[in-house]
């Protein structure tokens, strides 16, 4: 830096596209530790404010006169119903988003009277949902007087049918979580990002450099941190360092977050440094302080902690160099209490996309997000990251200094609820939370991520249903217990099924991670996982779930030991941008892509209830053997008969 940055004031910016319901937690970690470390330090979020603006009246006046240059061949159902009822579409805009606010709740009985908005191809879903007996399609989901959840799932699918215009008629990469995802995911070149970059601005880009250059005159930082979650956010995060560099070219900008953590550890690439000055590795708060002190003078060159930066010095000429001086972290005891200040609470958008009760958590409701540990006590499950940090260094604060930053949030927002982010929230912790809740007098709703492990008895899962627990996230994977054991996961179908409903029992919904396509699966132990799940749901262990497909990391024990999983790596492509994910070879040859289109069909079924007494084998589209599981393994796991059928017929 050509003069010292004394005193900093830095602005931590959440980047297109995390999630529109609540504030993606990293700027609220790093600016309450900041602060509390003596530092000027603001935050701001430009993916809800990006979509706010695109739809926006102006916003949709602008989308409007996109779609009305589109050749007519070229305009799918969602934009004919656009232009076809565009003043329908800008009079319902505005108090749709107020409503999905929570400002304007009234509102609902329009809405869910289905006259107020226009529907576009995205309403045809709500034909999936037939009542055999000819009444409500809706009412088991809503019940008679769930009119707020009605209005607000029709809301959701209004916005999503002006996001599908908006991708055909402005930039088709457009999406409110997956934001240009394949420019960044397993990305070992830079250059299709690069040549995004380059490209002329599309009308969201315009928007996002007015959204930047706004926020720079309004905060008047001269660091700005943007961390960037997913590889859905990666584009809008090099778009807003662009934005910055053109408008404040002084203003040093920093690069963070999980993507970073897990995809650029061997970042080699310099033209990241056109948009970024810096980039930092794990854990930010010990890089921050170490960078800031550096940017004031107060620290040498070459004691960097953990930061990647541009090197043009004469010897190496332009490359990058990885500085990484000695320091412990900061403990997380002693990180602070995150802080939502700054961030517009009230603007927030409770969306309904699903319309299972548990599944809806992710995008339902404004959620004060809070980490019980850092890191995971298991650390032992081959398809994880375990070596790195943000796995790998468990460290646990004590409950009263967990509650006390509950209680400090809970002050400064004014909301109770809390979305506990663990990667694997220890037990003994949340035992202790819960004594300490009830010491206090102090009620909250939370939710969080667990395992599920023995741990979990009844009488643990009541006390923490008594603490505020509503809800439990946890990976059951594959399903399997031959490949639970290779995975080293730690537990069993059966015991799964005993502490998953050990949670139902105490009132608690059930969300399971479910994986397909680990080595060595073959398509019998996928067709028996499905019959698991089946009786999971049946028997009313879960009520929620996700099939994902395995993805092998060079982080993890199955990218670091392949002879032990019984696989070859395949090479990793040539490039010195991302290196994360690598491809296998599995000697069992089993098309999983086939497979993995039944078990998603089948379990979006099981989440609304339907075809729970079907045979699994009727999901497949190609003939695949029996279940060897017997029928009632489940219900003997729990000690007891076969449960009645909660389901109704598929679609």
């Amino acid at each position: 830096m050509s003069a010292p940055i004394v005193p900093p004031r830095v602005l931590a910016l959440i980047p297109p596209m995390t999630q529109l319901n609540t504030p993606y937690p990293s700027t609220a970690y790093l600016t309450g530790f900041l602060r509390s470390r003596g530092v000027v330090a603001v935050q701001d979020d430009l993916a809800l404010g990006l979509v706010l603006r695109l739809f926006s009246p102006a916003g949709l006046d602008t989308l409007r006169d996109a779609a009305d240059l589109l050749p007519a061949k070229r305009r799918g159902p969602a934009t004919r119903a656009f232009l076809d009822n565009f003043s329908a579409y800008r009079v319902a805009m505005g108090p749709t988003l107020a409503f999905l606010q929570g400002r304007d709740p009234t509102l609902a009985h329009r809405i869910a009277g289905r006259s107020f908005l226009p529907e576009g191809p995205r309403f045809a879903s709500l034909d999936e949902y037939i009542d055999p007996e000819g009444g409500d399609p809706l009412a088991w989901a809503f019940g008679a007087l769930g009119v707020q959840d009605r209005a607000r799932h029709f809301a959701t699918l209004f916005l999503d049918d002006v996001a599908d215009v908006l991708r055909e008629a402005a930039d088709p990469r457009f999406e409110f979580v997956r934001y240009a995802e394949s420019l960044a995911l397993s990305q070992a070149s830079f250059d299709p990002l690069a040549e995004a970059l380059a490209a002329a601005p599309t009308w969201v880009d315009q928007v996002l450099a007015t959204l930047t250059v706004e926020a720079l005159a309004h905060h008047s930082p001269n660091v700005v941190l943007i961390s960037v979650p997913f590889p859905g956010s990666v584009y809008g995060a090099f778009r807003i360092a662009q934005a910055v560099k053109a408008a404040r070219p002084e203003v040093v900008t920093v690069l963070g977050g999980g993507y970073v953590n897990t995809e650029l550890r061997e970042l080699a690439e310099p033209r990241v440094f056109d948009y970024f000055d810096f980039v930092t590795l794990d854990a930010g708060e010990r890089p921050l302080l170490a960078l800031l002190e550096h940017l004031a003078g107060k620290r040498s060159a070459g004691r960097l902690v953990r930061t990647f930066r541009r090197d043009d010095s004469g010897q190496t000429g332009n490359a990058v160099r990885y500085e990484n001086f000695p320091e412990p972290d900061i403990p997380f005891e002693e990180v602070g209490t995150p802080t939502w200040d700054g961030l517009p609470l009230g603007a927030y958008l409770s969306l309904l996309d699903m319309l299972n009760p548990m599944h809806r958590l992710w995008s339902d409701g404004r959620w004060n997000k809070l980490t019980v540990a850092h890191g995971c006590y298991w650390k032992k499950c081959s398809f994880c990251d375990v070596s790195l940090d943000y796995i790998a260094r468990f460290e646990a604060a004590s409950a009263a200094t967990l509650v006390d930053r509950v209680e400090a949030v809970v002050a400064e927002t004014g909301q109770t609820g809390f979305h506990f982010v663990d990667e694997a929230a220890p037990p003994k912790a949340l035992r202790a939370l819960a004594a300490e809740l009830k010491a206090r007098g102090r009620a909250i709703s939370w939710w969080g991520n667990v395992r599920f492990e023995k741990s979990f008895t009844p009488e643990l899962c009541k006390e923490l249903a008594e603490s505020g627990c509503i809800a439990i996230s946890g990976g059951l994977e594959v399903a399997s217990d031959r490949l639970l054991t290779l995975m080293k996961k730690g537990v069993s179908v059966e015991q799964v099924a005993r502490v998953t409903r050990a949670f139902t029992d105490a009132g608690i919904l059930v969300h399971a991670y479910l994986m397909y396509g680990f080595p060595t699966q073959t398509v019998q132990d996928t067709v028996d996982a499905l019959e698991y799940v089946r009786q999971l749901f049946a028997e009313g262990c879960i009520q929620s779930g996700f099939f994902h497909r395995f993805a092998c990391t060079v982080h993890s024990p199955v990218g670091l030991n392949p002879d032990e999983y019984g696989v070859t790596l395949l090479p990793l492509p040539p490039g010195a941008f991302a290196r994360n994910d690598v491809g296998f070879i599995d000697p069992t040859g089993v098309d999983h892509d086939a497979l993995g289109r039944a078990l998603n069909k089948a379990l979006y079924n099981y989440m609304h209830g339907l075809g729970l007494d079907q045979d699994v084998r009727t999901w497949f589209e190609q003939r695949v053997p029996r279940p060897t599981v017997p029928r009632r393994f489940i219900a003997r796991a729990l000690g007891g008969a076969d449960s009645p059928s909660r389901g109704r017929p598929p679609t």
